[in-house]
C-alpha cells in the first residue's frame, strides 16, 4: 500500500469511527462519569445510554445504510450536498423519537437536553445544507465541545483535559474530511463552530 493510499484509508477509518451521531452518547457518558451523576445506579445509567445509543446511532446509521443501498450509492456519492437531505430527515426523526421516549420515561430534562442539543445541530445543518455543504462530522464534535462547556459550569468539573482531547480529535477529523475531499476548510471550521453554538443554545435554553 502506497503512502497516499494509506493516508486515504486512515481518513476513511477516522470518518467511520467518529460519525456525526455520537454527540448525545458522548455527552451523556461524560455527564454520568464526570459529575455527581456517577452516584446514580449503574443499571439506570446503562438504561439511558442504551436508549440513546439505539435511537441516535444504531437506528439512523442502519436506516441511512438501507437508503444508500437502495439507491446504489457509495458513501462518497451519498456525501453530495443534494443527496444529504433524506439522511438528515432520517436522523432528525430518530432523535425526535428518542426525546419523546425519554420524556415518556420521565428521564430528567437535563439529560434529554443533550439529545435536544444534538437535534438542534442536525436541524440547523440540514437547513444550511440547502445552500451550502456543511460538515456534520465536525458539527458533532463541536457539539461535544459546547456540551462540555455548559455542563462543566453546571456540575463544577474541570473540562480542560477533555477540551484538549476534543480539539485534537476535531483537528484529526476535519483533516480526514478534507483528505477525502468531502469538505473544504471553511466547511469543516464552520461545522465545528455551528455545532458548538447550537449545543450551548440547545442545552441552556431548550
Amino acid at each position: 500500500m502506497t503512502r497516499e493510499k494509506s493516508i486515504i484509508f486512515t481518513a476513511r477509518i477516522v470518518s467511520m469511527i467518529f460519525t456525526p451521531f455520537y454527540l448525545p452518547l458522548v455527552g451523556l457518558v461524560a455527564l454520568f462519569f464526570l459529575s455527581y451523576l456517577q452516584l446514580l445506579p449503574l443499571s439506570y445509567r446503562l438504561q439511558v445510554l442504551i436508549l440513546v445509543y439505539f435511537f441516535t446511532i444504531l437506528l439512523p446509521t442502519y436506516l441511512i445504510h438501507l437508503y444508500r443501498s437502495h439507491q446504489g450509492w457509495t458513501l462518497i456519492e451519498l456525501g453530495h450536498r443534494e443527496r444529504r437531505m433524506v439522511p438528515y430527515v432520517i436522523s432528525i426523526l430518530c432523535y425526535i423519537t428518542c426525546i419523546w421516549l425519554m420524556n415518556l420515561q420521565h428521564i430528567p430534562h437535563f439529560m434529554g437536553s443533550i439529545v435536544i442539543a444534538a437535534l438542534v445541530v442536525q436541524v440547523v445543518c440540514a437547513i444550511i445544507n440547502v445552500w451550502w455543504k456543511i460538515s456534520t462530522h465536525t458539527a458533532a464534535i463541536g457539539g461535544v465541545a459546547g456540551a462540555l462547556f455548559v455542563f462543566a459550569e453546571y456540575f463544577g468539573f474541570n473540562p480542560v483535559w477533555w477540551f484538549c482531547l476534543v480539539f485534537i480529535l476535531a483537528g484529526v477529523l476535519g483533516s480526514a474530511r478534507m483528505i477525502l475531499r468531502q469538505h473544504t476548510l471553511g466547511q469543516v471550521v464552520g461545522g465545528f463552530l455551528i455545532g458548538m453554538a447550537c449545543s450551548v443554545v440547545g442545552i441552556i435554553y431548550l
